[in-house]
């Protein structure tokens, strides 16, 4: 590991922005720099509407050029970028056969798909990110809990922070369980535990009368299966995020991002989004986080290979242990047969573990629904002055790219400003991840939000799926939105309804 001296601060103050951006984040990227000419029209195309009557220019198109006709199916999330083009495309439907590929135990006949586990959380990519949509937390105790998991850590010290990321919440892997809780296993080994998961309703009343409950999880790694947890272990439920338009968030400009980013809340509008700095494994250097609940990945590779390593058991060329996330407590899965060694090199070869990464990057955004709608366009006027786009930014514009044409300069509509924000007591994990304390997660896209039935068969929403509609999540809302959420408890029913219809159009 090279390691950083100079610290985050400095590299952001000692640079011009979009050099110093350059160094935390786009050192992946081939990026053209923006013209000033380019910045002031960028500026004027993403400011917020002023008017509520109509449309706003090109915004049925989610995803800019890459947009897709939104189906009536549950295909909806699952089809490829509209302008990648038949190289492009064939590209897609390889990486989409290695997403949806099952892992079998080594040693196995099929040399091209053995190495699963020995300890793992699902035995294919789509199996957690069912139909590329967003997972949920089991329906009853019989249920599957496929798509959910928990991650687990202990505190760190000051000599397990990392170099050169200025506010780095040191967290260690739990000694004997590592990095996320395996509630699978192959036969002659034990799973590490079982999620059980409970609930107590409570009841919110709103303004005009109307109660609605939400319902409060308490969670529990129960029956474990290598002995008892570390005194200090922390616990977070994590339910698979949906996977459109992640090429398009990858491209956003990192110095656009930083821009947004009010720590101290300077403007006193009661919003302090803070940028999130990881570790990439890939690049190795810190770099700007956008992707998993609390951004705790820098890039899609390293947000795919991880999870090859965490949920699969599967080693790749960024992650080359081949028993994956078992420790050093669980020797019986170190010492147990794998599929490294061939003429793959690991487990799945950097070609293959490519073609995830492309097609992960390719998922399509679908056009939005009933745009010019009278109710969708007085829920979008609630929607802004509500506060909500405070953190849910409506647009940005990629930055100019060599060499990826289909994510390149597209104005696009993904209703995040990829911040992390303190979110209140009431959705806290209490488990702090790189620059994220237990309190902030980081603000999810909202792009392809009204599909989700229609793709998952569920409305589960947030990061563990508690919320059990759209009004639910958003009464959830403490922290720093909680001025927004209450302005939702007080306003009349019509208003409410009309934004619960805004969202259900993105």
């Amino acid at each position: 590991m090279i390691v950083l001296r100079t610290s985050l601060a400095v590299l952001c103050t000692a640079l011009p922005a979009a050099a110093g951006a350059q160094v935390l984040d786009d050192v992946h990227l081939q990026v053209v720099p923006r013209t000033d000419a380019e910045r002031a029209r960028i500026a004027a195309v993403t400011a917020p509407p002023e008017d509520f009557s109509a449309p706003e220019r090109f915004e049925t198109m989610s995803g800019g050029a890459a947009t897709v006709r939104a189906t009536d199916n549950a295909n909806a999330f699952s089809l490829p970028s509209a302008n990648l083009g038949p190289e492009g495309e064939f590209d897609f439907f390889l990486g989409n056969g290695l997403f949806k590929k099952l892992w079998v135990s080594s040693p196995a006949s099929t040399k091209a798909s053995d190495g699963l586990g020995p300890l793992f959380n699902a035995r294919s990519c789509q199996r957690c990110h069912i139909k590329d949509g967003r997972g949920h937390p089991p329906e009853g105790p019989d249920d599957d809990t496929t798509s959910m998991f928990l991650r687990v850590s202990i505190p760190g010290g000051p000599e397990d922070a990392i170099a050169g990321i200025e506010g780095y919440l040191a967290t260690l892997p739990e000694p004997t369980y590592g990095g996320q809780i395996q509630d699978k296993a192959l036969p002659g080994h034990e799973a590490e535990a079982r999620m059980e998961i409970t609930y107590e309703e409570i009841p919110v009343e709103l303004a005009d009368g109307t109660i609605v409950s939400l319902r409060k999880p308490t969670y529990r790694a129960a029956d474990p299966g290598y002995g008892d947890f570390h005194p200090e272990a922390m616990v977070s439920p994590r339910v698979a995020p949906q996977m459109i338009g992640l090429g398009l968030l990858e491209a956003i400009p990192a110095d656009e991002i930083l821009a947004r980013a009010d720590p101290d809340d300077a403007d006193g509008d009661g919003i302090s989004g803070r940028a999130q700095i990881v570790w990439s494994t890939v690049h190795d250097r810190p770099m700007l986080g956008r992707f998993g609940l609390k951004a705790g990945n820098a890039t899609i590779l390293d947000q795919s290979a991880s999870a090859f390593a965490g949920d699969i058991g599967i080693s790749t060329p960024v992650f080359p242990a081949a028993h994956g996330d078992c420790t050093v407590n669980q020797a019986v899965c170190r010492d147990a047969p794998h599929g490294d060694g061939d003429a793959r090199g690991h487990e799945i070869d950097a070609e293959a573990l490519r073609l995830v990464e492309f097609y992960s990057a390719n998922l399509a955004v679908p056009a939005r629904r009933d745009v010019g709608d009278p109710q969708v366009l007085h829920g979008k006027r609630i929607f802004h002055e509500t506060g909500c786009a405070s953190c849910h930014t409506p647009k940005h514009v990629t930055a100019r790219l060599e060499g990826r044409d289909e994510h390149s300069f597209q104005l696009i509509w993904p209703y995040t400003d990829l911040l992390l924000h303190d979110m209140g007591e009431g959705l806290a994990d209490n488990r702090p991840e790189a620059r994220a304390n237990g309190r902030e997660w980081r603000t999810p896209p909202l792009w392809g939000i009204g599909l989700t039935e229609q793709v998952s068969g569920h409305t589960y929403f947030l990061h563990d799926g508690r919320a059990r509609s759209l009004l639910e999540a958003i009464l959830w809302h403490g922290g720093e939105a909680q001025a927004a959420r209450d302005r939702v408890v007080e306003m009349p029913e019509e208003d409410r309804a009309a934004l619960i219809r805004f969202l259900e159009s993105l």
